[in-house]
């Protein structure tokens, strides 16, 4: 348990942090291209709509990444790793089984 909410706290971390430098490469012509990104699903400004009258249902999910994100992400992964093998959590689950 204690493994997978250190993973999902990487996660969300990478992500956000992605996302912070993504904006602020924006900024400066040198590091533009970790601004780059591409955008995939349904488009959340023009969702597909199923209307039946007496209910209307939006569908729309839309997810970007970018450069940032993706190297964001590899860090977080290989940080991860090292925590838990820094905490020792990777020993003591092999000697359970």
């Amino acid at each position: 348990m204690r493994k997978m909410l250190l993973f999902g706290f990487y996660l969300v971390a990478a992500v956000v942090v992605g996302a912070l430098l993504a904006a602020a490469a924006t900024q400066v012509p040198a590091l533009a291209w970790l601004a780059f990104g591409k955008s995939i699903g349904l488009s959340v400004e023009n969702p597909m709509v199923i209307d039946l009258s007496v209910i209307k249902v939006a569908f729309g999910l839309e997810v970007g990444i970018t450069v940032a994100h993706l190297l964001c992400l590899i860090a977080a992964f290989f940080g991860y790793r090292y925590t838990v093998k820094a905490m020792g959590w990777m020993q003591h689950e092999d000697n359970e089984r």
